[in-house]
């Protein structure tokens, strides 16, 4: 019998990717070092980046009683727009970083620091891959189009943040969670308050489950020089976590209850379920969290899929009842 933990890694392989990935074992072999920058290897990003387009879609279809083929098609795009703007801001990230990632032991094997691709393949790669997920957002109405334009800016800005605030995650909370604008626009037609308390919820998330992710790289960030809540919160951030915790709850609530003012009482009663099991979810994590455990770490900060699909299911639930 082969012994699994003497099997050698594929050539490039990154180093936090998820082990037997298609990418490393399937993919054709000269696409490998494209689908890394675009993270393909470790799917958990995209997730992140979907599942707050699909609250926002399934909220939305909860407030108007409909969910018709333009919402399955919704839920489709957003599935393959968040695939490709994700690898996108990946490839733009890792152009932007490169010379960080080259002094960092989680980054250093990352296609551009190890030589795998160039620079300039990098951002010809980063432009199809927005140019493919611009074909998605041309199917939608006109406001979820301009939102979809106006979500650059933060993607672009997100990159540079850790260079001048402690707080780079709060940014990517703001690029990651506009799915959630975006979704709810493309269903209704126009931006509703319940889409942007259920976006600053997402953002809460996102300070919870990022903060995680940075603790890994925190004496690297000490020694390059770039700022993480991680490094501000030290000690302190499981108090800090139980506050990120309690906003994305009361939001994502406020949320539900603003939205669903014309559901049934059982609806609203599933619906509200969505945040309460989010939260122990998140809880759950707090209990099992140690800041100085990066493998711990990583495997919490990839358990956020299950704690964001929770209130997917709960609103899908509660807009069949």
């Amino acid at each position: 019998m082969t012994d699994a933990s003497n099997t050698p890694e594929p050539e490039g392989q990154v180093s936090d990717a998820v082990r037997g990935n298609w990418v490393d074992h399937i993919a054709p072999e000269w696409t490998r070092p494209y689908l890394r920058l675009s993270r393909a290897d470790r799917p958990i990003g995209t997730w992140l980046l979907l599942l707050p387009c699909w609250w926002g879609l399934f909220l939305s279809a909860l407030s108007e009683n409909r969910f018709g083929w333009d919402g399955v098609w919704i839920f489709v795009g957003c599935a393959g727009g968040s695939w490709l703007m994700r690898g996108a801001g990946c490839t733009w990230n890792d152009i932007t970083d490169r010379k960080f990632d080259a002094q960092v032991e989680r980054t250093r094997s990352r296609p551009i620091p190890s030589g795998q691709v160039s620079t300039k393949q990098a951002a010809a790669w980063m432009v199809l891959q927005a140019l493919l997920a611009l074909m998605f957002l041309l199917t939608l109405n006109v406001n979820a189009i301009l939102l979809g334009f106006l979500s650059l800016i933060p993607v672009a800005i997100y990159p540079f943040a850790k260079r001048f605030t402690h707080w780079p995650q709060a940014f990517l909370g703001i690029a990651f969670n506009w799915g959630a604008l975006l979704a709810w626009t493309a269903h209704s037609g126009s931006l509703g308050w319940p889409a942007v308390l259920l976006y600053l919820s997402g953002l809460a998330w996102t300070l919870f489950y990022d903060t995680i992710y940075a603790h890994q790289d925190k004496e690297d960030d000490v020694m390059i020089g770039v700022k993480s809540t991680a490094l501000l919160f030290g000690a302190e951030t499981p108090k800090w976590m139980k506050r990120f915790l309690v906003f994305s709850l009361l939001l994502m609530l406020a949320a539900i209850l603003l939205a669903a003012t014309d559901r049934n009482l059982l609806s609203v009663v599933v619906a509200v379920g969505g945040p309460w099991a989010f939260g122990w979810h998140m809880v759950w994590q707090l209990r099992k969290l140690d800041i100085d455990n990066p493998d711990g770490l990583l495997a919490l900060f990839r358990a956020n899929r299950d704690a964001g699909l929770i209130p997917v299911l709960f609103f899908l639930v509660a807009l069949f009842i």
